[in-house]
């Protein structure tokens, strides 16, 4: 056994040890780096939101006024309730008690959780809105216990009583998940309140204010105990319409509870005055957070009250399409000449086509030129301008007035319509144009469908001689450069149709006929006033095919009517549709009410005075022979020549009995030729006068909503 000798390690074994101490040591140090130096930022804002919390100050959303500057839509302060999700360590603890407390169901609370699962755990999520009194009281009864729960003062949207301007302004409502994945929201966050219909959606990066917070310094319990530092909320900018509110009212108590719309526009600049469309809906519903039950029970109803029927419902235009067959008949040169003998019935390709007169009274137009086509809506005449012309001259001067296309009224979702032609029928078809499907087009049936944006376009434009203009709900001044910039490459901000001052005058003086006595609408006549229009009756469904699906009754008729004041340049036009209700001339009597309210708050004075500038008498009215077609002179009888002495003149016959309320003494024709009949026929019943208002129905001081003092929050 030998003493004193020393086992040596390898000199290899030594360096691989010194070399793994080495690499641990420098991992070390590389840990620490990355904690102390590159993470430390982050590691600092973790550890400070251990302290301190961030509380958002949504900004409120822009009023809404009217061209006057009343407000149409305003802000209510209500209270809602925040989760702070990093205050709560087991949240399922927690659910059933919350969701008693607040009136929500745990999914409900579950589903609002997930949403945002991804978001950072600091930020806070809005578990309800509009909290009442009781649920107030409970949040602040439980702050110790829940302290994940906070309140957060908000201002909601505040629309117009019953569904008033509804499909105009549209309602906001939460981003959804499918909206953040598209690009027009990417840099929009969860809960986040933006609009979703009509001009709430459609000028919402105007109206949408920007966000602020407020940085506080809370305990272990989640209490705040100091204030950092608070960056004040940017609210929305104001938006103010052409809409002018007292003929709004007008345009919605006229319509009433039909089924239709009404639009109003200035044919001099586009500005759209009134627009109205039934059903309706609330938007109030949606402006706190509609339920399941309630949206369903909108997208499922038969009637469509989410659809804006005065920019997406497209009917057949009826009658009302014949403005737009004389304006091509004239333009060509056909319609000069034509006269027609009006049996009740035409014949046209070996089939049998029936005039409205013929079907409904069993009678006929007898003679007819173009003028009396228009005032008495004879069909036989316009079956035979159609064959004359063809389709192609057809769609040429309906695509040129608009028929077919949207109008680039800054609403979302316009349609627009259908103008059928050869081209039309072959690229979507695949079939041939034949020429008795022109009969049917001629007046405005067929494959023809008009919006009534659309139609309203057409008919002032023409009224305005051949100047149509964009349609639109806000002042250029309203919109930034941009966006208009983009507006405007679009859609023209005008168009300008060619049409000859004869025709023009002829057109415009016989619809000046229709609500007369002697017209299609005598019911809509408004004393004192230069009324003009043209009515329209579209059958939505036959006889026959109504039987065939068991109906007991017939399906009524779409009615149709588009009038202005005065007849030349008007200051006015208005649109109405009255849809499977009535004829064209119920929805005339709809379109005088809106007219007399129109002409009311603007003075009769000011309106003869222009119409008298614009419409001064052309050379053949000086002559005394109208305007009227040439043709065979009628026999006319000579007026009686005037008594040589006054005093021997017989003094009238009294009359029998005064007209009743609502009536008026006039003549019409009986659709026999140019007989006239005396008589007494109903005038549309004239609103009272209009009340100046403040402000739009339901935006007042009496009409906060229900929990208006639960305005706290902190």
């Amino acid at each position: 056994m030998q003493f004193g000798r020393e086992d040596k390690v390898p000199q290899f074994k030594l360096t691989i040890v010194q070399y793994a101490v080495l690499g641990i040591f420098l991992v070390l140090a590389y840990g620490l780096w990355r904690l102390q130096v590159v993470g430390s930022g982050k590691y600092e804002s973790m550890a400070e939101h251990n302290r301190v919390r961030t509380v958002p100050i949504l900004a409120p959303r822009g009023k809404i006024l009217d061209r006057e500057g009343r407000i149409i839509v305003d802000n209510y302060p209500s209270t809602s309730v925040l989760l702070l999700r990093d205050q709560v360590k087991n949240l399922d603890a927690d659910i059933d008690k919350i969701a008693a407390g607040l009136n929500l169901s745990p999914k409900e609370i579950r589903d609002r959780v997930r949403r945002v699962q991804f978001a950072p755990g600091y930020e806070p999520i809005i578990l309800k809105d509009d909290v009442t009194i009781d649920e107030l009281a409970f949040i602040e009864a439980h702050k110790n216990e829940l302290p994940e729960l906070e309140t957060i003062r908000v201002s909601r949207r505040l629309y117009p009583k019953n569904g008033f301007m509804a499909h105009v302004i549209g309602y906001v409502g939460e981003v959804s998940e499918g909206m953040l994945n598209s690009p027009k929201y990417e840099l929009y966050e969860p809960g986040m309140v933006v609009g979703q219909f009509g001009l709430e959606q459609q000028y919402n990066d105007i109206l949408m204010g920007k966000d602020g917070e407020r940085r506080v310094v809370v305990n272990s319990r989640g209490k705040e105990v100091d204030r950092l530092s608070e960056t004040t909320a940017i609210p929305g900018k104001q938006l103010k319409l052409t809409i002018d509110l007292d003929l709004q009212i007008a345009a919605e108590q006229a319509l009433g509870d039909r089924s239709g719309a009404i639009v109003a526009m200035d044919p001099h600049t586009g500005e759209i005055l009134a627009m109205v469309s039934r059903p309706t809906f609330d938007p109030n519903q949606f402006a706190v957070r509609i339920t399941s039950k309630e949206w369903s029970g909108l997208i499922n109803d038969k009637n469509h009250p989410l659809m804006n029927k005065a920019i997406q419902a497209q009917l057949a235009p009826g009658s009302t399409f014949k403005i737009i067959m004389s304006v091509a008949g004239l333009q060509e040169g056909i319609a000069q000449t034509l006269h027609v003998n009006c049996p009740g019935y035409g014949v046209f390709y070996g089939r049998k086509f029936n005039c409205w007169i013929g079907s409904e009274k069993h009678s006929s137009h007898g003679a007819v030129d173009v003028s009396k086509g228009i005032y008495q809506s004879c069909d036989v005449f316009f079956y035979t301008l159609g064959e004359r012309l063809g389709i192609g001259k057809i769609a040429k001067w309906a695509s040129a007035l608009g028929i077919g296309r949207r109008t680039g009224i800054d609403l979302p979702g316009e349609a627009s319509g259908v103008m059928p032609s050869e081209e039309w029928k072959a690229r979507n078809f695949k079939q041939k144009w034949y020429a008795g499907e022109t009969i049917s087009v001629s007046i405005g049936q067929g494959a023809v469908a008009v919006t009534p944006i659309q139609l309203l376009r057409a008919i002032s434009g023409i009224s305005m001689d051949g100047q149509l203009r964009r349609p639109h709900l806000v002042f250029d001044d309203e919109i930034p450069e941009p966006m208009l910039k983009q507006v405007n490459a679009t859609y023209a901000e005008q168009v300008s149709v060619p049409i000859d001052q004869d025709n023009w005058e002829t057109i415009t003086e016989a619809m000046s006929k229709v609500p007369s006595p002697m017209g299609t609408a005598p019911q809509a006549q408004i004393p004192g006033v230069d009324f003009a229009g043209k009515t329209g009756s579209a059958q939505t469904m036959s006889n026959d095919a109504a039987r065939k699906l068991g109906l007991k009754h017939s399906v009524g008729d779409t009615g149709w009517f588009v009038g202005f004041e005065p007849r030349r340049n008007p200051d006015v036009v208005v649109c109405v549709l009255w849809e499977g209700g009535e004829a064209g001339p119920m929805a005339a009597r709809i379109a005088a009410q809106v007219i007399y309210a129109y002409h009311e708050k603007h003075g009769s004075q000011q309106t003869q005075q222009k119409s008298a500038e614009l419409n001064p008498p052309s050379p053949r009215q000086q002559e005394g022979r109208g305007i009227q077609a040439a043709g065979p002179a009628k026999q006319q009888t000579p007026p009686p020549k005037p008594a040589a002495n006054p005093a021997a003149t017989p003094a009238p016959k009294p009359v029998a009995a005064a007209p009743a309320a609502g009536e008026m003494t006039g003549i019409w024709s009986d659709g026999r030729g140019d007989q006239l009949k005396t008589g007494r026929f109903r005038v549309a019943k004239i609103p009272a006068a209009i009340v100046p208002l403040a402000a739009a129905p339901g935006i007042d001081a009496n009409s906060k909503p229900s929990n208006w003092p639960l305005a706290t929050g902190h």
